[in-house]
This record gives structure tokens, C-alpha cells and sequence, in this order.
């Protein structure tokens, strides 16, 4: 996936992505609701914005971290719970 979909700039602050933030003060339960929230998300509005295909890979890159098989990781693992 390209860096648009698995790690936007934007979504970094020095060396840390807020997904993992977010892991850390919220929990596994709530980021996974959060990762599937958002999938749906980019599912539904994806014909609408001129970048179908970045939203749906969007929500597949969610769905994958939804079940901790985390795209960012070459082997799929997902890190800290």
C-alpha cells in the first residue's frame, strides 16, 4: 500500500503515529470499534471524493488493524496490545 494509505505524514508526530497513541490511552477494544468505525467510514463515502481506490484501501488498512494484522508491520503482527 502506499504511503498515503498505510502511514500519511500527517498522522505522525516525530516518531510516533497517533494509532499507537490511541492504543495506549484508550485500549484495544476501543481503537479495534475506532478501526471498524472508520472502514465503514471510507466504504461509504469512497465514490464520492475521486479516490475510490485510496478509500477503499483506507478501509482495508483499518480492517487489518481491526484484527491485528497491522499493515505498517512486514510480518503482520500487530505490536503492543
Amino acid at each position: 500500500m502506499s504511503d498515503e494509505v498505510s502511514q500519511p505524514a500527517h498522522y505522525k508526530l516525530d516518531d510516533i503515529e497517533c494509532i499507537d497513541v490511541m492504543l495506549f490511552v484508550f485500549g484495544r477494544t476501543a481503537v479495534r470499534w475506532y478501526c471498524v468505525l472508520n472502514a465503514f467510514k471510507y466504504i461509504w463515502r469512497h465514490t464520492r471524493k475521486g479516490k475510490e481506490d485510496q478509500d477503499l484501501s483506507k478501509a482495508i488498512w483499518y480492517l487489518r488493524f481491526a484484527v491485528k494484522d497491522d499493515p505498517r508491520r512486514d510480518d503482520g503482527r500487530q505490536g503492543k496490545d
